[in-house]
């Protein structure tokens, strides 16, 4: 048997900054499982209104789109490397 599904026709719940910009709603329970695609795969901080996720570790930051988190290293900004360089 297949565990409770979400009803897809009800949107994710969004709010907006104080500018009027929608802010994303990512799911707490994919915050929980989600983590830097680095090697050491350490947990991200969310931030709604900037619409990223950090490493905790690397400090790298991911962008989220059309909430959606881009956890790609190559599309990351910032990081540890980049702070050692400067």
């Amino acid at each position: 048997m297949i565990g409770p599904v979400r009803d897809r026709a009800t949107p994710t719940p969004t709010a907006h900054d104080r500018k009027g910009s929608r802010v994303m709603a990512l799911d707490p329970q994919l915050l929980e499982i989600l983590a830097c695609p680095d090697t050491h795969h350490a947990p991200l901080d969310h931030d709604p209104v900037a619409q990223t996720l950090t490493c905790t570790e690397c400090r790298r930051v991911f962008e989220v789109r059309d909430d959606i988190p881009v956890l790609l290293l190559d599309e990351a900004r910032g990081g540890n490397e980049q702070v050692e360089a400067h």
